[in-house]
Parts: C-alpha cells; sequence; structure tokens
C-alpha cells in the first residue's frame, strides 16, 4: 500500500504528516485524541540523518506535547552501509535513536510501531522494536538479517542456516516467525482505525513499562528459553 493509503485507514479523522526525503513526520487524529506519527517510507536505508531526525523529533514531542501517543510507521531495509557511515559512529546514533524512543515511554508516552513494508536490522531495532507494541501488516517483510549475510557473519553454512530456519523461528525471517517469537503482537490483514485504537488503548491498560514479549514468545513457542533466562540471570 501507498503511504497517502495507510495514513488515510489508520486516521480518517484527520492527519497532517509530512515526508522530508524517507523520514515522515507530522500529527493525526484517532476518536479519542491527537498522536504523533513518526517514521520512514519507501524502504529507508537509516542513516545519521534519519536517525537523528526521528530522535529530535520525539525529544521535542516529550518537551513541547507531554504524554502524546506516538505511532511509528515502519518501512525500513536497515541501517545504512557505507563506510562514511560507519566512521562516523552510526552505531551510536541509533543507539541515540532507541534511548530517545525509552525516555518518551519513561515520560508517559505511550508507543505503538507497525510495519507497513520491509522491517530489517538496526534500522527495525532501533525504533520499530522498541516500541510498547510492534505490529506488521500482513504482506510486510520482518528480518534481522538475510541468512546469506548471517553465515558469512557466523561463519555457519547457509545450508544449515536455512535448515536450523525451517525449524526454529528465531534463525527464519518473515512477519510468523516474529509473532511466534513475541516480537510483534499481532499481524493485521489491513490497517484500519479499529486496529490502531484498540492497540493503543490496550497499552494505556496494561500500563507502561510492562513488556510481555518474552511470555508471548514463550506461549507461542518461538522462545522457549528467554524469559527463564532472564530471571536466571536476574537471580544469579
Amino acid at each position: 500500500m501507498k503511504l497517502i493509503e495507510i495514513l488515510n485507514a489508520l486516521f480518517p479523522a484527520g492527519h497532517e504528516v509530512g515526508t522530508f526525503g524517507q523520514l515522515i513526520a507530522g500529527t493525526a487524529q484517532t476518536s479519542s485524541s491527537t498522536v504523533a506519527v513518526l517514521g520512514t517510507t519507501d524502504a529507508a536505508a537509516i542513516g545519521h540523518d534519519i536517525a537523528l531526525g526521528l530522535a529530535g523529533r520525539i525529544l521535542d514531542i516529550v518537551d513541547q506535547h507531554p504524554g502524546r501517543p506516538i505511532v511509528f510507521l515502519v518501512d525500513t531495509k536497515g541501517q545504512a552501509l557505507s563506510r562514511a557511515e560507519e566512521l562516523l559512529c552510526l552505531n551510536g546514533s541509533l543507539a541515540h535513536l532507541a534511548r530517545c524512543v525509552d525516555l518518551a515511554r519513561r515520560q508517559g508516552h505511550v508507543s505503538v510501531a507497525l510495519v507497513t513494508g520491509e522491517a530489517v536490522s538496526g534500522g527495525f531495532l532501533s525504533f520499530g522494536l522498541m516500541a510498547d507494541k510492534t505490529y506488521a501488516l500482513a504482506d510486510a517483510q520482518v528480518r534481522v538479517m538475510d541468512l546469506k549475510a548471517m553465515a558469512r557473519v557466523t561463519k555457519i553454512a547457509h545450508e544449515r542456516l536455512v535448515e536450523l530456519a525451517g525449524s526454529s523461528p528465531t534463525f527464519a525471517p518473515g512477519a510468523e516467525n516474529y509473532l511466534s517469537m513475541g516480537a510483534l503482537e499481532a499481524i493485521w490483514d489491513a490497517p484500519t482505525a479499529a486496529l490502531l485504537e484498540s492497540a493503543l488503548d490496550q497499552r494505556v491498560a496494561k500500563g507502561l513499562l510492562v513488556d510481555g514479549r518474552m511470555d508471548a514468545g514463550r506461549e507461542r513457542g518461538g522462545r522457549s528459553l528467554a524469559a527463564q533466562t532472564v530471571a536466571a540471570v536476574l537471580a544469579a
């Protein structure tokens, strides 16, 4: 779907969202409040410009609009892959963006992310997965790393990774696998105002700082040991 179609479906009461290159930002109306809309479009590669642009806008929301809900729209092919970006410490800018999302949460801003296209690697992790709840459209492409790239990094044969991906969602790309692991709350067949408002309302009802993704992963059979391992570490 085109960005304007997604925005119209999510916010039939109206929206004022602009595009700044591949960064999107603005406000929209739900049936109960004004929400901030931030994110990326056109499978953006997230470099310093987008990471710092999103971070700055989050800080402005925290400063100027206390408590305003934030809706992240995610369409990114991952972090920008260039020597210049890496030499300028892109990891630091992505970490800064993640910290800004966490700051907003701690200051009482409910956040929901929706993957509208691609969601890959550090570009996804730094703000999409940092939201209180993350959802994806049914045709979204979600993955942290391509299996061929994973083979190069881990030195595990690509054939073996393909075999592992057949039985373990932690190795496999796809929205359904991320749903199994608890990283996604749900997959939406289409974007609607009712689904978005339900996601925002559920988050308010459950309270801010409650993160049930590890428990969801265990219940769905995608991450059977995560919660147990964290509990053991905390108890050590």
